[in-house]
């Protein structure tokens, strides 16, 4: 197969390098939609936004996954891993989908958080293979693992599987009877796998079709060793990650607040503007600190650091949004598609933040550690 030449641009280097198993295969939406040589996020941005802005809200879930495939095959997932010495590079794509639509980041982010782990694991991705992570726990007993001879059986109920109906694979979180936490890889599409999708009831993030599976006698791989996902340095890099989809979100707001606002001498609603711009420019200083330290140190548990970064950009979108309705009243929430969309979206995905409880987890860890002096 003659390689394309994207593949091998100078300018994306996250896409020379193939993420094992997968080809380089670049597809004709690929090369229809993409410029020829363009930073990562700005081929994301291009290869995604025609199809989100011609998409119904009833459509979007159909585009949302279609777009996720595309991606995959046209190799805009190669990301580049975290603590590589381009972690914000991989952030800022995050952002870019999150800028465009919230479900499918949902989507993006996690298939490409599934190769990170894998990675970390030295486990081979199949080709063209799409991700989820759903490491959220159910009731207690909802799940079981057991083993026959050399496999691991898996029976029971998985809650909370964003994009279920669009996935080929999945890597499942699941804490045994004697405690223990086990990262399990499961291929959707053999005997056993049931999709019920009746447990969604908001509006915000029903594109991501979140549903519950329903598990018989279903085939699993264990993905390292009992304890892996928590305990490896990946884990607090990825939380990170999702904040900076957050983040892409509110920059996408707050560029509707600057349009709507071009025009207009209103001091207050320019007070809102200023305002919002502030929280912004704080979030984006935090995230690129955050992938200086996972970059000058890839192996260091940075729990204090992931916290932290995720309550100060949780915030600045809160902070944002408020900024936004208040300066331009009810028009971002009805009379744009886009951003009708991301404020129905972000507060929900903001709440996979623990608020308080990750707070006071901040503190006690700060507590536990010896004080130093906060120099600039």
């Amino acid at each position: 197969m003659r390689a394309n030449r994207r593949a091998y641009c100078p300018s994306l280097r996250c896409l020379r390098t193939p993420v094992p198993g997968y080809p380089i295969m670049i597809s004709s939406t690929a090369r229809r939609y993409a410029p020829p040589c363009p930073s990562l996020p700005a081929a994301l941005e291009e290869f995604i936004a025609p199809a989100l802005q011609e998409a119904t809200h009833a459509e979007l879930s159909t585009v949302a996954a279609r777009l996720l495939r595309q991606l995959v095959v046209a190799g805009l997932d190669r990301l580049p891993l975290p603590g590589q010495g381009e972690t914000l590079s991989r952030w800022q794509a995050l952002a870019t989908v999150a800028a465009q639509d919230l479900s499918l980041a949902k989507l993006f982010e996690a298939h490409t958080d599934a190769l990170a782990i894998l990675a970390e694991a030295h486990v081979p991705v199949p080709p063209h293979s799409l991700w989820g992570v759903w490491c959220a726990q159910g009731r207690p007993g909802s799940l079981r693992m057991r083993a026959q001879g050399d496999r691991i059986l898996l029976d029971g109920e998985k809650s909370w599987c964003s994009g279920a109906a669009a996935l080929t694979h999945a890597l499942l979180g699941h804490r045994d009877e004697q405690d223990h936490y086990w990262l399990l890889a499961i291929e959707l599409g053999q005997p056993g796998v049931t999709l019920i999708e009746d447990d969604w009831a908001a509006i915000g993030m029903a594109a991501t079709r979140t549903a519950r599976l329903q598990l018989q006698g279903v085939s699993a791989q264990v993905i390292g060793a009992p304890g892996f996902y928590l305990e490896r340095p990946g884990f607090w890099q990825g939380g990170i990650g999702i904040a900076a989809c957050w983040y892409g979100a509110a920059t996408a707001l707050v560029s509707v607040l600057r349009q709507g606002l071009a025009q207009r001498a209103d001091s207050h609603a320019l007070a809102r503007l200023g305002h919002a711009l502030c929280q912004q420019h704080s979030a984006a200083a935090c995230l690129r600190e955050s992938a200086a330290r996972i970059d000058a140190d890839p192996h260091a548990k940075l729990m204090q650091e992931a916290l932290r970064t995720r309550l100060i950009v949780e915030r600045a979108c809160l902070q944002i949004i408020e900024d936004l309705g208040a300066a331009l009243g009810p028009h971002p929430y009805c009379g744009s598609r886009r951003s009708a969309r991301l404020l129905a979206d972000l507060p929900v995905w903001l709440r996979q933040s623990h608020a308080e409880r990750d707070l006071a987890a901040l503190a006690q860890a700060s507590l536990e550690e010896e004080p130093s002096p906060c120099l600039l």
